[in-house]
């Protein structure tokens, strides 16, 4: 499930998520040792450690968090997933409406400093360990550095394994673009990745967003991808 939020009411939960076929445990390139496994284990058997994954943007927390999921799912087992910045200031209501085998919340930092939500959080947090559910936390920073204000909900984030993602380097983000491309059915010359890795910043979403654009307009052209027909597309010199 992925919660969005409705005007003047509360979040609310579609019945099911649908899980882009991009983003699988076995897509993500560039994870920590040990992580994907555990992340397996978590979305598959009850009883496993919780996770507290953290990283900058772009360093694959979503999708990380998006293939728990379907990892779930594929093992007969319920998943919801649940964006805190479209929950920020009404939390407790939409943390309400989850109940599900595993449980992904992504963003803590868009309701760290928020006394209320903070509290929703830890009430939610302990019902679930009671329930014997899972649950996987995705932030920008540990516990330690998030600026919370609920003191025993940070201990109850600091209990969780910490999993901690870095940014991609040039050749796991070269590696990843022609991953995506291959899954796509898209041919992109070795000259034309090279040509896109030196013209774009780190940030991964930006990159595969920036690829979607060029599948499409390859498509619609019928062309190869070229850095001369990058060149046109992107008007770079």
């Amino acid at each position: 499930m992925t919660a969005s939020p409705v005007a003047g009411g509360t979040p609310q939960l579609p019945l099911a998520l649908r899980h882009p076929p991009e983003q699988r445990l076995d897509t993500y390139i560039g994870a920590p040792p040990g992580a994907l496994e555990q992340l397996r284990a978590l979305a598959t058997q009850p009883g496993a450690d919780w996770l507290y994954l953290d990283g900058p943007s772009g360093s694959g927390k979503t999708h990380l968090g998006l293939a728990a999921c379907a990892e779930a799912g594929r093992a007969g087992r319920s998943a919801a997933y649940l964006p805190l910045r479209a929950a920020a200031g009404r939390l407790g209501e939409a943390l309400e409406a989850l109940s599900a085998d595993l449980v992904v919340l992504d963003g803590l930092e868009a309701v760290a400093g928020t006394r209320a939500d903070e509290v929703a959080l830890f009430e939610f947090h302990n019902r679930a360990r009671a329930a014997g559910g899972g649950v996987v936390y995705l932030a920008s920073a540990s516990p330690l550095a998030l600026p919370l204000v609920l003191p025993d909900l940070r201990s109850r984030l600091g209990q969780c394994t910490r999993i901690v993602l870095r940014p991609l380097d040039a050749d796991a983000r070269r590696e990843v673009l022609r991953d995506r491309a291959r899954r796509r059915g898209l041919v992109l010359e070795e000259a034309a990745i090279d040509w896109l890795l030196t013209r774009t910043g780190r940030d991964l979403v930006q990159l595969l967003a920036l690829l979607d654009r060029i599948d499409q307009a390859s498509l619609a052209a019928q062309r190869r991808v070229t850095v001369p027909f990058l060149r046109g597309l992107l008007g770079a010199s």
